[in-house]
């Protein structure tokens, strides 16, 4: 797309960003490209605003078209449907840095849509929706305080790289995604497989440098197509509203503020709020009075409460310190049936995990065009009820902040997973979030973990996460002149401060994080701050979890499906599988068990059941199937054929062995038909293998070994030409019993 009417190239990385010639009726549009994948990007902001509208309706959203990579959408309709997760998340990637840097009052709806228009499979598409946003956004009329870049970084056998590729990512023991403006952090995501901290600001700096480039090139773009911003009509409250609202409240909203929990703060600002409206109302006259003066108002009283409360008088709205934090508890086990669970509680955030174990079939197919994977067998799923806060709501639709929450912290559990080809389990934990008032994707991560041990999922490493906030004070310049931060944040502090900094990890080092702003940028010194608090705060929790379970649990749960892995050689697989699956639908039928042949021809198989006898039964049907035939085992076999020398007998399937006439029995056999026929059962043991292939078999030594008595070989005799003498009539012999037929 490098026929627009404008173009800017970043040579060192590969990057071009074009504007000017499509979608000319938004306000802004950009397209964006790296390597053969090519995002388009617009934005709009509407005309006016809602009646009573106070608050800033910014929606970003992002979706990827099949005929991007030359394909077809799946399903009967042919045609693109619900987002997909990997748009959502990259929808809130982009709309997380962005949001700080529109004008204070600014509450005109903002529209930025991503079209993924071209994909090469190698790059991915998400770092350049936020570039292609901020860019459409310099490019156009509407008031916006970037630009902002983006970039993600890999450390690599030591070495960061600079947006790596896919395949690249699975070298990598780090997955940043990293937004800054010129001077600072403005949003930061990701995982890493116990990252030390230290490592971790390495990367941090090193992004922020790399950024330069991608910034420098969206002011050339702007300065080429040269926007004239236009004045929109900022919203504030009426000066003499709040002035009133001041004197109504004084020294009472501090009252209300702190309170013992959650539900008593709400109360209380409620019935204030609702005291002041009507005494607003009365005053002011109700064809004069906005509500939404009255709503801004309050917004605005109270932050200011809790934010110079905690900057100037160390006071949190619960009494706590600025590192402490809230009473935890944890319970594992609380479920019946179920393969693992776990209750973890945070002060007033309280999350319960179920976890499920599952075979190879339950593993999630992802029918995405990026992202790399395309299946995953660990899955984190986080509900988020109304009833949590104490409201009511829509139930039972999964919203895009859930899914951005269980999002988070599957990531920042999944490093500690162990491998399949260690434990060959699917892997689902539910988060049901029973109570909220902060950070409950934290408890999600703390209960998972719990849950995951309870269920007996040996874990590489206990895992713990929490968050930090952050509240600031500036000069006039906005420069940062005092700030506070706050270890285990509550709701309001998220509301009406500055961060929210989320951090996962072991006692080694950062598995999860995600760092939310409210301000136009973080400094790196207060960003490496907030690193060590997490750690600090995550340590202690880790031994609080670590006296309800120290280690997963040995063993699984009565109810968890037992799998049992196996390796043959790959050119057995056929003689598994049998003529069109019938010997291994054979097994399956008889022993209730499920066979899982790995796809990738590695001769891995796994077996998996609920029932130990048919697990043992399986495994057992299954080395028949593919083993031969060894010197000194004893096997119960099917006779296939008689003859006059002895008989043929099936010990494993399609493999067979001679036992000769004279090893039927312990005692002289004339025919072969007074021990057996077709058909017939028989316990026999192989005492032989020439270097032809041909199997050697005893009857007679498998009676010896079962009475305890020493078994001598018989010396082959010729058997007989006929079993009729000269004159054609049939010979008299000794009829013979034996115990075993």
């Amino acid at each position: 797309m490098t026929n627009q009417k404008y173009t800017v190239t970043i040579e060192e990385l590969g990057i071009t960003l074009s504007t000017g010639s499509l979608a000319k009726q938004a306000n802004g549009s950009v397209t964006i490209t790296l390597g053969e994948t090519c995002v388009f990007v617009s934005v709009t902001a509407a005309e006016s605003l809602r009646p009573d509208q106070d608050y800033f309706p910014l929606t970003v959203d992002y979706r990827e078209k099949f005929a991007a990579a030359g394909r077809f959408p799946g399903g009967y309709f042919k045609r693109e449907g619900r987002p997909s997760e990997k748009e959502i998340l990259t929808g809130r990637l982009c709309d997380r840095p962005l949001r700080p840097l529109f004008p204070k009052g600014f509450m005109n709806e903002v529209q930025v849509i991503g079209m993924l228009l071209a994909a090469d499979l190698v790059n991915e598409p998400d770092v350049l929706m936020v570039n292609g946003a901020s860019a459409a956004l310099m490019c156009s009329n509407i008031p916006f305080n970037g630009p902002i870049a983006c970039i993600r970084v890999g450390d690599i056998n030591g070495e960061f790289v600079v947006n790596p590729t896919n395949e690249q990512l699975f070298d990598s023991r780090l997955d940043l995604i990293y937004v800054g403006n010129e001077n600072d952090v403005m949003m930061i995501e990701g995982s890493a497989d116990q990252l030390a901290e230290e490592r971790f600001i390495e990367a941090l700096e090193f992004a922020h440098q790399r950024i330069q480039p991608i910034i420098a090139a969206q002011k050339e773009l702007a300065r080429m197509v040269n926007p004239k911003k236009k004045e929109f009509e900022l919203t504030t409250v009426d000066p003499e509203v709040l002035k009133f609202c001041t004197e109504a409240t004084k020294g009472r909203l501090l009252a209300a503020v702190f309170q013992d929990n959650k539900a008593e703060r709400a109360e209380a600002v409620k019935v204030l709020k609702e005291e002041v409206t009507k005494a607003a109302t009365e005053k002011f006259g109700a064809e004069n009075l906005k509500l939404v003066d009255i709503n801004l108002a309050f917004e605005e009283l109270q932050e200011e409460v809790y934010r110079q409360n905690i900057l100037h008088a160390d006071k949190r709205a619960d009494g706590r310190g600025c590192k402490d934090l809230r009473p935890i508890s944890a319970q594992i086990d609380i479920l019946p049936r179920v393969h693992g669970s776990s209750l973890f509680e945070r002060g007033e955030t309280q999350s319960m995990v179920l976890a499920t174990l599952g075979t190879s079939k339950d593993v999630q197919e992802l029918d995405a065009l990026t992202g790399g994977a395309q299946s995953k067998s660990f899955i984190l799923h986080y509900n988020f009820p109304p009833f949590c806060v104490g409201e009511t709501g829509r139930f039972g639709m999964t919203g895009r902040r859930e899914i951005g929450h269980g999002a988070l912290a599957e990531r920042s559990l999944l490093p500690v997973v162990p491998p399949e080809d260690e434990f060959p389990y699917s892997i689902r934990l539910i988060s049901e979030i029973l109570e909220s008032n902060g950070s409950s994707s934290m408890a999600s991560v703390c209960g998972g973990c719990l849950a995951l041990m309870d269920a007996g999922v040996p874990i590489i490493a206990p895992v713990a996460g929490i968050s930090t906030g952050l509240i600031t004070e500036s000069d006039s310049n906005g420069k940062i002149t005092k700030y506070s931060i706050l270890t285990d944040i509550l709701g309001a502090e998220d509301h009406f401060g500055d961060m929210d900094f989320k951090i996962a990890g072991s006692r080694e080092g950062i598995t999860g994080f995600q760092l939310d702003l409210k301000i136009k940028g973080l400094p790196i010194e207060i960003a490496k701050e907030a690193v060590m608090q997490c750690r600090e705060a995550r340590l202690k929790i880790l031994d609080i979890m670590s006296e309800t379970i120290p280690q997963s649990r040995e063993g699984l749960k009565k109810y968890a499906p037992r799998i049992q892995q196996m390796q043959i050689s790959p050119d057995k697989i056929g003689a598994l599988i049998g003529p069109g699956g019938k010997n291994i639908k054979r097994i399956t039928e008889v022993t209730g068990a499920l066979i899982d042949i790995n796809e990738d021809n590695s001769g891995r198989i796994l077996v998996f059941s609920n029932d130990e006898e048919a697990l043992k039964r399986a495994v057992e049907e299954i080395e028949l199937s593919v083993g031969e035939i060894e010197v000194g085992k004893t096997y119960r076999g099917v006779v296939r054929s008689v003859k006059e020398f002895g008989a043929f007998v099936e010990c494993m399937p399609g493999k067979e062995g001679l036992v000769h006439v004279s090893e039927l029995a312990e005692t002289r056999v004339d025919r072969v038909e007074e021990v057996c026929r077709e058909g017939d059962e028989m316990v026999v043991k192989c005492i032989g293998v020439d270097d032809k292939g041909r199997v050697r078999l005893s009857r007679k030594a498998a009676l010896c070994e079962a009475k305890g008595i020493p078994y001598e070989a018989t010396e082959a005799r010729a058997p007989r030409s006929s079993g009729r003498d000269d004159r054609g009539g049939r010979r008299e012999g000794r009829s013979r019993s034996y115990s075993e037929r």
